[in-house]
């Protein structure tokens, strides 16, 4: 059984990690409001950005612009992983490096070779112990405050090389916010850009009115500057929902880590008190003997 100094120290052990625990927690929270906020703003922005691009696409055709046409041989795809620079955040980034893992599961073709840009600490260090080539590293961008040049950056180099040939197939792997309690793993396709789908009928089967967009000058010369654009807006939303995710999954684990030890403090409180009363019973118990012994 443990002494009474030892129980005590456990139990000031455990308080300040509740301490620390509690202020990650204040501080996730925080900066959960900022990413929130910046994820909200820009989604309507992305949403309208596709509607006006697939209103040009299909003026256009499907061969408008090299960027919409798929490679007959694929052998060579680039995935975008992101992921936090920082741990204590449940299972965030281990459900995103699954999802990398299980897409080049899922999806085996012969001879395909595989490359990574990684944005986040966590997913370099899980391609380096598989050995997957890495091409870009950004670290210190998910979880901060970061522009939408960040993403351009990334995203001309992906354009440029999947028109020079050196990717067939581009991917990214993000977390969706949905929920405080709930982030996604998400798999898209970044180039070729796949088709974009447009809801044609309502509920009930009536044709939904689509806003017909006049253009100028013609739509091929449009997609020409709007379908990498494409890539960029899709690469910055990516990098907003993995921030507001990471944060949400941190302030969450660490409040599941703040109410075990408070659970943990009334338990170690509950054992200090009975090895109290253990030692108050045997010094009693000591003394009741002495007296005994000296009547005899």
């Amino acid at each position: 059984m443990p002494t009474l100094k030892e129980v005590q120290l456990k139990i000031q052990g455990v308080k300040k990690t509740k301490q620390i625990t509690k202020a990650m927690n204040m501080v996730a929270t925080s900066r959960l409001r900022g990413a929130q906020g910046a994820m909200d703003g820009f989604r309507p922005y992305a949403e309208k950005f596709s509607e006006v691009l697939g209103s040009l696409a299909d003026k256009a055709g499907d061969e408008a612009s090299p960027l919409l046409i798929p490679k007959e041989d694929v052998k060579k795809i680039h995935v975008v992983l992101c992921t936090s620079d920082r741990g204590l955040c449940g299972g965030f980034n281990i459900n995103l490096t699954d999802g990398a893992k299980n897409h080049i599961k899922n999806n085996p073709i012969d001879g395909a070779e595989y490359s990574f840009t990684c944005f986040g600490k966590k997913g370099r260090d899980w391609c380096r112990k598989n050995k997957n080539t890495i091409t870009e590293e950004q670290l210190g961008v998910v979880g901060s405050k970061f522009g939408f040049n960040v993403a351009s950056t990334a995203g001309k180099k992906l354009v440029d090389g999947f028109l020079d040939g050196s990717y067939d197939e581009v991917y990214i792997i993000y977390s969706e916010f949905v929920s405080m309690a709930k982030q996604l793993p998400v798999v898209q396709k970044l180039l070729p850009i796949p088709p974009i789908e447009k809801d044609d009928t309502e509920e009930g089967g009536s044709i939904e009115y689509q806003a017909e967009h006049i253009c100028e000058p013609s739509p091929e010369e449009l997609l020409g500057d709007l379908l990498p654009r494409n890539v960029y807006v899709q690469i910055f939303r990516a990098l907003l929902e993995t921030s507001t995710s990471e944060h949400a999954a941190r302030m969450t684990a660490m409040d599941n880590a703040t109410k075990a030890c408070n659970d943990m403090i009334d338990s170690l409180t509950l054992a200090y008190n009975k090895a109290r009363q253990a030692s108050i019973t045997a010094d009693l118990m000591d003394i009741v003997g002495g007296a005994e012994a000296l009547k005899g």
